[in-house]
């Protein structure tokens, strides 16, 4: 594999896999089970921001809807035709560029009952009487009234990090649905990294939803090929509270992905032939960055790359935390 092999893969897939993807699922990017996280203080959390984080994270994938949506970041801006359907509990979502490079995303089959750890961490908000161990720790919540985005009234709800370590997001809701109309990314700054948007919307009649979880998800760690394999076990001895783990990766795997909840990120480990001269590498779309670096790991020479929506400074921090086994 070249040096740059995951980096040009990963950053060709950047608007689609990652980024949008991740918006239009109430930034849930995520694969398999993994356990809670307890966090050493619980914080109280206003009842109606607990409710809106438990109906964005069921109606993210429960309701049946079509629109047009922009995404903006920087001088760049992208138009794009999305479609999510359900039917007999499966979820389905084609995402469509109406401008630049024609580009096309399918997604099908996806069980709506599937817990995944950023909806465990989403919907916790019932459990210890009313506090709430997980986002409310990292995350400062506020209820405002929102703007009429897309011909629909929305909610506000302002998300404001407590560390360095993630961004902030201002999120519209749908009154109805607590569908996600309008999200703004913003920086510690308060410079808006990425804003995504619907220009017009409509909701069509979804299935029936018990609240009841059927089950969580199980699904298989997308990496599991033999040849991408490090063939080394590595970890992260760093990571910023209140992430957990997406997926069950082998300690061996090329990747392993972590979440809050609302933010998400990957980190990749490459065996290198030869080592490399010493630097790093930064790349920034809108809220997204990929970030690598080829360094000695108990004398081994191996390229690590950080892909995810986070400051830059946080995937530094990753990067440096990088142990083999």
């Amino acid at each position: 594999m070249s040096r740059m092999s995951i980096v040009d893969k990963t950053l060709g897939n950047l608007r689609w896999d990652v980024a949008l993807p991740s918006l239009l699922a109430g930034f849930l990017v995520l694969l398999a089970p993994a356990t809670l996280v307890a966090q050493p203080q619980c914080e109280s959390l206003d009842p109606a921001v607990a409710q809106l984080l438990q109906a964005m994270s069921n109606n993210a994938q429960q309701a049946s809807y079509s629109g047009v949506v922009t995404l903006q970041r920087g001088s760049d801006m992208q138009i794009m035709e999305l479609s999510h359907s359900v039917s007999n509990g499966q979820a389905s979502e084609e995402l469509v560029r109406l401008t630049g490079q024609d580009a096309r995303v399918e997604r099908s089959g996806h069980p709506t009952g599937c817990m995944h750890p950023g909806h465990q961490l989403l919907r916790a908000a019932n459990v210890l009487n009313g506090s709430f161990c997980g986002l409310a720790s990292v995350y400062k919540f506020r209820v405002q009234p929102g703007d009429r985005i897309a011909d629909r009234e929305s909610v506000r709800l302002r998300v404001e990090p407590r560390d360095m370590y993630r961004f902030g997001h201002v999120l519209e809701l749908d009154q109805d649905t607590a569908l996600i109309l309008k999200s703004s990314t913003f920086a510690a700054d308060q410079r808006v990294l990425e804003q995504f948007q619907f220009a017009s919307l409509s909701m069509r009649p979804g299935e029936p939803n018990d609240a009841v979880i059927a089950h969580e998800a199980s699904h298989p760690h997308p990496h599991e090929s033999a040849h991408l394999r490090t063939g080394v076990s590595w970890e992260l001895a760093w990571l910023p509270d209140g992430f957990m783990a997406t997926d069950a990766a082998p300690p061996e795997s090329q990747r392993k992905s972590y979440t809050d909840g609302l933010a998400s990120f990957s980190v990749f480990l490459e065996p290198l032939s030869a080592a490399i001269k010493p630097g790093e590498g930064v790349e920034r779309q809108g809220s997204t960055v990929a970030y690598t670096r080829g360094v000695l790991l108990q004398r081994r020479p191996v390229l690590i790359t950080v892909l995810g929506e986070i400051p830059t400074n946080t995937a530094r921090m990753l990067a440096d935390s990088v142990r083999l086994r």
